[in-house]
């Protein structure tokens, strides 16, 4: 038998010898007789067979779902779950199928051919109820699937770029949804990506936008407050752009209250009107900061900050105070020594007194003004023994009238660092007080 299978094999492999076509291979048999004999079977390495694309198909079977059960979501989620479709390659046609009824044209929202289901996002009515069992159907389906959220993200961006597309009751549809998709934590949305979707300068300029994102913060602030709101849009980086949504002509503080008043969102209207006041407060101090700091010709800084005062509508009360952090900030701290930046921070104070006195002319604003210097002085240790010189310093520049000092000596009502300040500036109080009695 060991004679036999050799010379079976030395024949197969002896040179010359040729397979005729269409004959039977040889040591095919040989083989077979061989792993018969020893009772194996030789392991064969299998082919990739690649899958043709075919989303007609997976759309159709996604359709199927929803119609026989006539769109009741809690039993297509299961059929879904127990189904064996490949979500990883056709998740784009899944929730055009949610969100359209079927699978659409590529680059547009025309329906493509197939089948189609009637209980989509787009076909239900515009309002947070009929809306939100999408949501939260979706919620399920990702939740055992988390790659798709990529997938869903793509697919509202496309959606949200397109929004000239839709007529107005879908554009809402799609606004509350997309609130809906945050308000309900739905997991990983990125809200930046879904923001600058909208931020299409042909959208922008057709007041679509504008549009979009007023019916989306008014169904967003049904379950949140307007911190949680700004929270959202610090995440989106849109914070500070929300004029950016208005069209170009109508980017002002005035459109922007007249817009959002009339819609009901009042709350948004005071929060960006505060926001564009720290931000115009921030801008003067800086700028006074650094002008300061070269050692700008005084007038030429009056001017500054008087156009500047103007131009925002800034409160002379808080023009003062930013006049102040700026004469401090630029300040050249020399790290350790206590006495050189005493030195230092009263002759800015003697330098740029002026400057405030232009500005506080009021005994109101004197006294709000000891006040920031108070609290300034008590939080910042380097400046903790030299309140006295500087009251004394603006006194003596006529920025603080004898009035006020002695108001805010015997009544002053700030806590921080009081009795320290107060016995620091006795020996003043005295001399103010004796000067008082000669007149």
């Amino acid at each position: 038998m060991f004679i036999f299978l050799f010379l079976l094999v030395f024949e197969k492999c002896r040179p010359g010898v040729v397979q005729l076509e269409g004959e039977a291979d040889p040591w095919v048999c040989q083989t077979s007789f061989f792993e018969a004999w020893v009772g194996t079977r030789i392991k064969t390495r299998k082919r990739n067979i690649a899958v043709p694309l075919d989303t007609a198909t997976f759309g159709d079977a996604v359709v199927q779902i929803y119609l026989e059960h006539h769109g009741d979501l809690e039993l297509i989620a299961k059929d879904i779950d127990a189904a064996d479709l490949d979500f990883s390659r056709y998740g784009d046609t899944f929730f055009e199928v949610v969100f359209t009824g079927g699978p659409n044209q590529p680059g547009t929202t025309k329906p493509e051919e197939g089948a189609r289901q009637p209980y989509s996002v787009l076909n239900c009515e515009a309002t947070r109820e009929s809306i939100l069992p999408y949501v939260l159907f979706l919620q399920k389906i990702i939740r055992r699937r988390p790659f798709m959220i990529k997938t869903l993200e793509n697919v509202m961006r496309r959606l949200l770029q397109s929004l000239e597309l839709f007529e107005a009751e879908d554009r809402k549809k799609l606004a509350i949804f997309t609130a809906l998709t945050f308000s309900q934590k739905l997991s990983g949305l990125p809200a930046e990506t879904i923001f600058s979707a909208l931020l299409s300068d042909s959208l922008v300029a057709k007041g679509l936008v504008l549009g979009f994102v007023t019916d989306f913060f008014k169904e967003y602030l049904v379950d949140y407050s307007l911190d949680d709101l700004v929270g959202l849009l610090k995440r989106a980086k849109m914070e500070d752009r929300l004029l950016d949504f208005f069209p170009m002509q109508k980017r002002t503080l005035d459109c922007f209250a007249e817009h959002f008043s009339k819609e009901g969102l009042g709350v948004l209207v005071e929060y960006n009107r505060k926001k564009v006041f720290d931000l115009k407060l921030k801008e003067l101090r800086t700028t006074l900061t650094d002008q300061i700091a070269e050692n700008v010709d005084l007038a030429e800084v009056t001017e500054m900050v008087k156009q500047r005062r103007k131009e925002a509508n800034l409160p002379d009360v808080d023009v003062v105070r930013t006049i102040w952090d700026a004469i401090m900030d630029a300040v050249e701290w020399s790290g350790k020594n206590q006495q050189q930046n005493s030195n230092l921070a009263l002759r800015q104070v003697k330098t740029w007194g002026k400057l405030l006195g232009t500005f506080c002319t009021t005994a109101k604003l004197e006294m709000d003004l000891i006040y920031k210097i108070q609290t300034h002085c008590y939080e910042d240790a380097k400046l903790m023994k030299l309140f006295p010189e500087i009251v004394q310093a603006l006194y003596d520049q006529d920025v603080l009238a004898e009035d006020t000092v002695l108001t805010w000596f015997r009544k002053g009502t700030n806590p921080k660092g009081r009795q320290t300040f107060v016995k620091g500036l006795e020996p003043f109080v005295k001399w103010l007080e004796e000067a008082e009695e000669e007149d």
